[in-house]
This record gives C-alpha cells, structure tokens and sequence, in this order.
C-alpha cells in the first residue's frame, strides 16, 4: 500500500489514463491529473468513481502538453510521474513524421519537468508498436523488450515511428540526466477492456465499428491485445518496484487475427451478429482497395504477418498475470452496449 505519495497522470482524461488513475486510488497513493481544460474535471472525476471513491485524494491541472508553462507547479509535491498522454489517431496521419513532434517534445517537455522537481521515478506509456514494425518479413521471431522498431524502414507507420521516437529519445534523456530520477516503461499492445465513460479513446473503436456494422469484411490482421486494467495495474506496479527502474515490460497477452475477434464478440453478443464481419478479405483484395484507401493502405505491410510479443520479463519482475484477450473483448463489448454507443438492431 502506498504512504499517500502524490502521482502526477498527464492526459487524465484518456481511456487508459483515467484507469491509471483509479488503481493509483486504489493502491492508496494521491493522484493529480492534466487536462487541456478543467471543465472536464467533473467527468473525469465521475468516471473514476465508477472504481474507486476518489475522496479528497484527486485534483486536476490544466495543463498543455505543447507548452513549458505549468509544469512546475503542477509537479509541486509530486513523488512520480505517469507520462500517459500521446497522441494515438485511429487514421493514419497524412504525413509519416506528422506525429513524432508532439510525442517526443511532449515526453521530452515532461521528463525534463519531472527531473528539474525532484520527482523519484516516472513511469513512460510507450507501446508495443515501439518494438516489432518495420523488420524483415517472413522471419518468425517472438519479439521481446531487447528490439525495437525499425524506423528507417518504409513500411513503418506513422504511430509506431512516434512512439519510437519517444521512447528513444526518453531514454536518451535519462541517459544525461544527473537529477537521480528512474525511468520505467511501459509497452502495451493494443489496449481493450471496460470504458469507464463514453470517451473510449481510438483504440476502442475498432471494436465499436465492427459492432456498429461498419466491417462488412475484415483484413487478415493480427492484433496483440491487453486488458485496459493490467495495464493500469503494471503502471501502479512500476511507480515503486525496485525492478521496475531503468526497464521496459511489454504489457500484452493474447495475439489474436482481427476475424477471431470478431468471432469472439459473436459468440457473446448474438444480438450484434447481422452486424458483426463474417469473412476475411483476401490480401490481393485489400492490396487493390488500398491504392485507393488510405486507410487500409495503412494496413497492407502488416497482412498476413504474425508478430508475437513475449510478456515473460513482466511475469517474472514484476509477477505479472494478464487477463486472457477474450475477456478484454468481452469487457469491451459489454461496455459499448452499457454506456449506448453501439445498440442492437
């Protein structure tokens, strides 16, 4: 249990930030959240009080990730850092470099903050799309926390080229830093589970559209997955675990085809089956469809690729379990249906 030390979260209202907030409660430490402005406060709030009573132990900031200003004063009294907030579109950016900017001047901007306070230890959100894009195709390897993204490869994508970057350049940082701050990080797969209010962030909405009927066939993708709750949960761990400092854990479970999670969401939600995709396009079809679609353009290096991802250094450090992937689906579901953003025909 903590003593009550105070954790910073930046971009508290995010799907996955405002679970970091609500085990950070839990574990018994005081939490003050970002926000680009504080009329979101009172929803935040609410949302959290879904988990956990916040009390008098939550207080917010406005604060711009894009600015200097604030930062200290926002820090005042904290012990730690959860660096959440990146910018995680659900379409492809125009430009492949357009999200780097923000990612690493925003993390660059915090840790920098976090060091000139005196913060122990900050814990990165950076993603397991950091580690396994860009490599050789046709080389089956289970990707571990020792690789990393390749970024001068063409067929890495603009997000994970930001998150790498990041990543990089915090480490980098800390690499020069003299201030006796620690860094941990955190590298999650793709990120379902229970929303906590109807801002479900990006990466919810492959399961929203798929529910809503926007999927009448899916690509053969393969998607590493990971309950929103662990992942907040190995946040929390790694604020104050001698084994965190200095490391990255890939937070994930399952890997599962973009179609078996469909099967997945078909099994429990019958109601949404006409809906729901029944077939896997064939990739010489989306290949074509994709001269003319941004969007699935995107998707055409990862086709038929199965990239997984081994979550061993978490369950052995930090002794870690993980939620299976189905149950992440299925919370996922559940909450789509609750909270009325998909409804059955």
């Amino acid at each position: 249990m903590a003593d009550g030390d105070l954790v910073f979260v930046t971009g508290a209202s995010g799907f996955l930030a405002k679970h970091c907030v609500a085990a950070a409660l839990q574990a018994g430490y005081r939490v003050r959240g970002s926000l680009r402005g504080l009329g979101r406060a009172d929803e935040v709030r609410a949302a959290v009080a879904t988990v956990v009573d916040p009390g008098d132990r939550l207080d917010f900031v406005a604060l711009d990730l894009t600015s200097d200003d604030g930062w200290d004063e926002a820090l005042a009294g904290g012990r730690y850092l959860m660096h959440v907030a990146s910018p995680f579109p659900l379409q492809p950016p125009k430009r492949r470099d357009e999200l780097v900017g923000p990612a690493r001047e925003g993390t660059l901007r915090a840790l920098k903050a976090a060091a000139r306070n005196g913060v122990a230890r900050t814990v990165l959100t950076s993603s397991t799309a950091a580690i396994y894009q860009g490599h050789p195709r046709g080389q089956p390897r289970i990707f571990t926390e020792a690789d990393w993204t390749v970024v001068d490869s063409p067929t890495t994508p603009g997000y994970p080229l930001s998150k790498t970057l990041a990543e990089r350049a915090a480490w980098d940082f800390m690499a020069a830093d003299a201030s006796g701050m620690e860094l941990a990080v955190i590298n999650p797969s793709l990120i379902l589970g229970p929303a906590l209010d109807r801002h479900i962030g990006s990466s919810a909405e492959v399961i929203a559209l798929a529910m809503g009927g926007k999927y009448p066939a899916v690509p053969r993708i393969d998607i590493a997955l990971v309950d929103v709750r662990d992942v907040a949960a190995m946040h929390v761990a790694a604020l104050g675990h001698p084994q965190a400092a200095g490391e990255r854990f890939i937070c994930s479970t399952d890997s599962l085809w973009l179609m078996e999670v469909c099967r997945v969401l078909h099994t429990h939600f019958p109601e949404f089956r006409k809906r729901l995709p029944k077939r896997e396009l064939p990739d010489f079809l989306v290949r074509m469809v994709a001269l003319f679609d941004r969007n699935l353009r995107a998707t055409t290096p990862d086709l038929g690729v199965k990239r997984p991802v081994s979550n061993d250094k978490a369950r052995t450090r930090l002794g870690f379990e993980f939620r299976p992937a189905e149950e992440a689906i299925v919370a996922m579901g559940r909450s789509l249906i609750d909270l009325g953003i998909v409804k059955p025909t």
